[in-house]
């Protein structure tokens, strides 16, 4: 995919099992071994924002540590910090010491009276920094989110003509793409009032395929290159639970959801050491930021091969939790149920992602009234009633644990009746849950509670949508929209995650999105729709503990007692008392990883987007 010809290993891999090691009050303190290593595959460029392993901004081993298997060590102490945790009932937990054992778990947690091992094989002085538990992202792309950093990525311009621009900078300075490849674009944010079209594209890039996806990964552009390889013309047809755009009788150049399928399927695909590259880089990004366990939407098995390739490298740092794409996907990687976990629960295959609408930005997402913008549209539903209810017997009946994405109140309200036609006659705890549930019919609310539906939400999309979700849905509908506090006095679990490459993964965004209800220049003025704000507590536990159980995976992370993993930030502010301003500027000093250091941020660094 998108290989250059003469592309060169330009950058020296550190050498495996090379450890990084400092003294700290006279004890030697370790991090995880030093990254193995990758091999650079993409050409990169100043658009693509992206840097090759062990150069500059790369996997060096000075920045990462991205090895998990490493030699047994006793206990570790992480002490004089500002510890913070939720026990497993959810109820607030300070400390000033941690212990680790060989295991890579929490032995104990220390007051400030509590005696302190004698002779720690490590030590680490906190420096009165806070320590809160790894941060878990409910709902991430990490595949996405690796090709988003290796391809053009326009979520940072601000019009058609500086996206123009960014895609001819990029297609000028690699000319050896035989397709230019990227995502990011929202028509929304550039105040264009219509979706671009491939005569834009044409003006930047008029002799080589261009395919972008949108920012939700809702809708795709192309240009007319791209339409001519795919063989789209104004016979083309929409398919089920697609939409060809069209403008005179002929595609417009923009696909809306299952039509996507049309341009996918001519690009060039992925090679297997393009997906390893990948998700080196999303590691590296996740754990910069702060996450050290994702629940991976949607994987597929080539991803899922890619996942495996690096456990057995020895290079899986961030634990990921993996719903396959669909059940071909689903039943590709699990077989007759889901995986057991692997490399010292790095990876676990959980469950299965199914989509049941598209999004509100696409005007995808499934409405039980029209769009307030566009009269004669009510979304669309990608599954009938049968096929959705099909698909979760399927599943379930193996066990595996089925995640609906559901945008619009139409699609929460399906999810929920089908929920509640299969509870009764399905064996186990099934331990269902909607993605997104951005608009609910309020009506609906008391229904997640009742049926133990997990709401998986994502606080970053209020902030982002906020506008758009006004004009798309009017006034009258706002109520159930993004309705956190709502669902939670309902009594529903919400777990908190970015839907990253869509947003940011950046979860301290998200958890001050989740207080506040503003965006980075504090709008709007008191938040949006404020009472419908959570607390500090809650917004921590959706990133930490519910995040965790939502993936059936409480019993080993989410909180640091006793037992668990050890995973856990470093951090220069107390989350519980900073500003929501403050908390958005937040940035891990060390990440680490049962019980060893993978990160730890230079002086003077720019904090990570």
């Amino acid at each position: 995919m998108l290989l250059s010809q003469t592309e060169k290993n330009r950058c020296i891999p550190a050498k495996a099992g090379t450890h990084l090691r400092s003294v700290q009050n006279g004890a030697v303190t370790r991090s995880a071994p030093a990254f193995a290593g990758a091999h650079s595959f993409f050409r990169f460029s100043k658009t693509s924002r992206a840097a090759p392993p062990a150069c500059g901004r790369g996997l060096s081993a000075a920045l990462i540590a991205l090895l998990l298997a490493a030699p047994a060590h006793a206990d570790t102490l992480i002490d004089n910090v500002n510890g913070i945790t939720l026990d497993k009932e959810g109820k607030l937990v300070r400390f000033t010491g941690l212990v680790i054992n060989k295991d890579g778990k929490v032995k104990e947690l220390l007051d400030r009276k509590d005696k302190r091992p004698e002779r720690p094989d490590f030590k680490e002085d906190g420096k009165g920094k806070t320590l809160i538990p790894g941060l878990i992202d409910a709902h991430g792309h990490v595949m996405g989110l690796g090709f988003s950093l290796m391809l053009l990525d326009l979520s940072d311009t601000n019009s058609l003509a500086e996206a123009q621009a960014a895609i001819r900078q990029y297609a000028a300075e690699n000319p050896e793409m035989p397709w230019i490849i990227g995502r990011g674009w929202n028509q929304e944010k550039w105040g264009l009032g219509r979706f671009p079209n491939a005569a834009d594209l044409d003006a930047a890039v008029p002799n080589r395929p261009v395919w972008l996806e949108r920012v939700d990964g809702h809708a795709g552009w192309a240009n007319s290159a791209a339409m001519a390889a795919a063989k789209v013309t104004a016979a083309s047809r929409s398919p089920e639970g697609g939409r060809i755009e069209m403008a005179g009788g002929k595609p417009s150049g923009v696909f809306v959801d299952a039509a996507m399928r049309l341009i996918d399927g001519a690009k060039p695909k992925p090679l297997a050491r393009d997906l390893d590259r990948a998700f080196l880089l999303a590691q590296q990004k996740l754990l910069e930021q702060g996450i050290t366990a994702i629940a991976d939407m949607g994987t597929t098995i080539e991803e899922w091969q890619a996942y495996r390739r690096a456990g057995d490298k020895k290079q899986l740092a961030v634990r990921i939790l993996s719903y396959g794409g669909d059940i071909d996907n689903m039943a590709m990687i699990g077989g007759p149920e889901p995986t057991p976990w692997l490399y010292d629960d790095r990876l676990r295959m959980v469950g299965v992602k199914l989509y049941l609408d598209g999004a509100l930005g696409s005007r995808g997402a499934w409405l039980k009234a029209p769009y307030a913008d566009a009269p004669g549209q009510k979304g669309l539903p990608l599954l009938t009633p049968a096929q959705l209810r099909n698909k979760m017997v399927r599943a379930s009946m193996d066990k595996f644990q089925v995640a609906i994405h559901a945008i619009g109140d139409a699609a929460n309200a399906e999810a929920l009746s089908a929920i509640a036609d299969l509870t009764t006659d399905l064996p186990g705890e099934r331990r269902w849950r909607i993605e997104h549930a951005q608009v609910i019919d309020p009506a609906d609310m008391a229904r997640f509670a009742s049926l133990n539906v997990v709401a998986s939400m994502q606080p970053v999309h209020q902030t982002s949508d906020r506008t758009m979700a006004e004009a798309r849905l009017g006034p009258d509908r706002l109520k159930g929209a993004y309705a956190w506090r709502s669902l939670q006095n309902a009594g529903v679990r919400l777990a908190f995650g970015s839907d990253v490459p869509v947003e940011s993964a950046n979860p301290f965004v998200g958890l001050a999105a989740a207080i506040a209800r503003t965006d980075a220049k504090g709008e709007p003025f008191g938040g949006w729709r404020p009472e419908e704000a959570v607390s500090r507590e809650t917004a921590i536990d959706g990133f930490t503990r519910t995040a965790a159980y939502a993936a059936f995976a409480e019993d080993r992370i989410g909180t640091l007692v006793p037992g668990m993993r050890a995973d856990f930030l470093i951090v220069d502010t107390d989350p519980l008392l900073a500003s929501p301003d403050d908390i958005r500027r937040m940035t891990p000093l060390e990440t680490w990883i049962g019980g060893y250091r993978y990160y730890k941020r230079k002086e003077g660094a720019p904090l990570g987007r």
